[in-house]
């Protein structure tokens, strides 16, 4: 169940138009951040898998039509690639011991975890885009995925070549760059949705860069504004403390707390401009 349903409050959301034939509808799922490992919001329309962000300022509303809608939160979604979401679960999926590769596992086995019913959503997904990255067989009418540590790396190696060629054309401070560190920036980047143990240090094993060199580059504000990527519930909790807050006077740390986070976002979308 998606984080919205059951809520009948009206929010303004951003999202790109994937609609072909104008009657689709999207549907919010509640997913594990592939990095942190908390709840996330995830905006998944005609197999288009997108991550949800969230600004807010202090004392702002939406004009609707004639309709004021008090949550003046502004909500976009930009598209994210299935694999990064799915790796965590692949991983802890096959049981690797060791040298041991694992254990091959059925779809709809390895996107069943506990407390997260909206893995489900993604079956169809998880089929065609793991491929790159798991080893099939394939019994009967049955397949049969276990992650392989090769083709994940040939995977993300991609990710940082593409990225390498795309940071110095959008940015010139990345232009002046020597090779090391903008392979360095690509890392951190990716960083932001991996984690550390194995893939972020087996890619810098094979990019010889040091895991320090890779992790320095990612300030402590743009980690708080992944961290802030969650599930709205957070947002929900906010909001009953802004409407206590308006019954009951005096509770300013709630009020400092939303514009704390909203800068961390803030600082978020700009760094995004930046390299867009």
């Amino acid at each position: 169940m998606g984080w919205c349903q059951g809520s009948r409050q009206t929010r303004l959301l951003i999202a790109p138009h994937t609609c072909s034939t104008g009657n689709d509808e999207g549907c919010f799922l509640s997913l594990k951040h592939p990095k942190s490992g908390n709840a996330a919001c995830y905006f998944l329309i005609n197999s288009v898998l997108q991550e949800l962000h969230w600004f807010k300022q202090s004392y702002t509303s939406w004009f609707l039509g004639d309709y004021i809608c008090q949550d003046g939160c502004l909500y976009t979604a930009t598209p994210v690639d299935p694999v990064f979401i799915l790796l965590p679960i692949f991983e802890e999926a096959r049981m690797k011991k060791g040298d041991d590769p694992g254990k091959f596992r059925q779809l709809d086995e390895i996107v069943f975890v506990n407390g997260y019913p909206d893995y489900q959503h993604l079956i169809s997904i998880a089929e065609n885009c793991m491929q790159v990255v798991c080893e099939i067989k394939e019994i009967g009418s049955s397949k049969f995925f276990r992650l392989d540590d090769s083709k994940v790396l040939v995977w993300l190696y991609c990710k940082v070549s593409n990225l390498k060629q795309t940071l110095p054309m959008i940015d010139k401070n990345y232009a002046a760059l020597d090779e090391k560190n903008t392979l360095a920036e690509a890392v951190a980047i990716l960083g932001e949705y991996l984690k550390d143990e194995p893939w972020i240090k087996l890619l810098c094993n094979h990019l010889k860069l040091s895991l320090p060199e890779a992790s320095s580059k990612v300030s402590d504000t743009d980690l708080t504004a992944v961290e802030s990527k969650q599930v709205p519930s957070d947002i929900a909790q906010e909001k009953s403390g802004s409407d206590s807050k308006t019954k009951r006077k005096g509770k300013q740390a709630k009020k400092a707390k939303v514009e704390t986070e909203s800068r961390n976002i803030k600082e978020m979308f700009f760094r995004a401009s930046r390299r867009s």
